[in-house]
């Protein structure tokens, strides 16, 4: 898992190597300039619906990011679960995050268990 300067830096990376400025990433993702200058150096922690539209204004693996994040284990649970609930437009950002976070705490005790047979 990195910290909040670590994904920044990602995000960072990511950024410059699509040759796209914080402004038009802004503009394609939605969230504001001074917000995602604030992620790429580490003072702010990005929720997990932001990650998504990061993510998507990349062109990149929004499980990426979230590995990165220190979400989701890399490899371990099924990404379609962590989209199918950032996508639900009936829960809020609170309950999208609850979720993630307890399915990922299935998955690290169900592999947890799979270690110790």
């Amino acid at each position: 898992m990195q910290g909040l300067t670590g994904i920044g830096q990602y995000i960072r990376e990511q950024r410059t190597a699509a040759q796209v400025s914080l402004r038009q990433l802004a503009q394609a993702t939605g969230v504001s300039n001074p917000y995602l200058s604030q992620i790429e150096r580490g003072l702010r922690k990005p929720s997990a619906e932001i990650l998504q539209q990061i993510a998507k204004g990349l062109r990149i693996s929004a499980e990426t990011l979230y590995v990165q994040a220190g979400i989701l284990t890399e490899r371990e649970g099924d990404p379609d679960v962590a989209n199918s609930i950032l996508r639900d437009p009936h829960l809020h950002e609170r309950q999208k995050q609850v979720l993630l976070d307890i399915y990922q705490s299935f998955c690290n005790e169900n592999a947890h268990q799979k270690e110790e047979i």
